[in-house]
C-alpha cells in the first residue's frame, strides 16, 4: 500500500477520487490543486482520452506533521466514470490507501451511483481489496442542483456502513477539503496503527 521514501523521509500515500461519469471527481482535484500551496505540490498530470481524462497530483499537506520523523505526501487520483475505462480504473486502484466516492445527488443519476459502488468493489476484490477493509469516504456531490436525492435516500443505498460521508458542491469548492481531510485522517490513522505496507 504506502510506500515509504527512506531518503526524502515520507510516506506516500494514494488516495483515489471514485465515481460515476460527470459526478464532480475532476472538479474536486482541480479545487484541491488550485487551493494547495505552490511549493506543497507537484505538477497536475492529466492524461486525455477521447471522452474523459484521468488527472492525477501529489501533494505535501504541511499541517499534518509527521508520523514517526516521516512526513506524509499524498497522490490524489481520479478514475474515468465510464465503464468503457474499467482497465483503467482497475489500473489505478492498484496500491490505493484510500478512497473517496463521488456520488452525484442528482436523483436521475441513482442507478449510475449504485452500479460505480458495485464496480468499485468488483475491481478492490480483484486485487485482493476490501472496501470495508480500506480507509474511505462517501461525497454526496452536486447539493445545488434541482431534483437531488434526500441524505437519508443517499445513505440508505450508497452507505450500509455509515463511513463518514460529507455533502458537497464540488463546482463552488464546498465541503471538499472537508472530504479531503476526511479520508487523510483515516489513511493517517492506519498509517499510525502500522498498516503501511512498504
Amino acid at each position: 500500500m504506502s510506500f515509504i521514501n527512506y531518503i526524502n523521509r515520507e510516506i506516500n500515500c494514494k488516495i483515489v477520487f471514485y465515481g460515476p461519469g460527470l459526478c464532480g471527481k475532476t472538479t474536486n482535484l482541480q479545487h484541491i490543486y488550485q487551493k494547495t500551496n505552490p511549493e506543497a505540490k507537484g505538477k497536475m498530470i492529466s492524461l486525455a482520452t477521447e471522452t474523459e481524462r484521468t488527472l492525477f497530483f501529489d501533494f505535501l499537506p504541511l499541517a499534518l506533521g509527521e508520523i514517526r520523523g516521516f512526513k506524509t505526501r499524498f497522490h490524489l487520483y481520479t478514475v474515468p466514470g465510464q465503464v468503457f475505462y474499467d482497465a483503467s480504473r482497475k489500473l489505478i486502484l492498484k496500491g490505493v490507501d484510500g478512497i473517496v466516492f463521488v456520488a452525484d445527488s442528482q436523483i436521475a443519476r441513482m442507478e449510475a451511483n449504485i452500479e460505480s459502488m458495485e464496480n468499485l468493489r468488483t475491481n478492490l476484490a480483484e486485487q485482493g481489496y476490501s472496501l470495508d477493509k480500506l480507509p474511505y469516504v462517501i461525497q454526496y456531490n452536486k447539493r445545488d442542483m434541482p431534483s437531488i436525492a434526500s441524505v437519508e435516500e443517499l445513505q440508505e443505498l450508497l452507505n450500509p456502513n455509515n463511513v463518514p460521508y460529507y455533502e458537497a458542491c464540488a463546482a463552488s469548492g464546498e465541503g471538499v477539503f472537508d472530504t479531503l481531510k476526511g479520508v487523510a485522517r483515516l489513511v493517517l490513522g492506519e498509517l499510525k496503527r502500522g498498516g503501511a505496507g512498504g
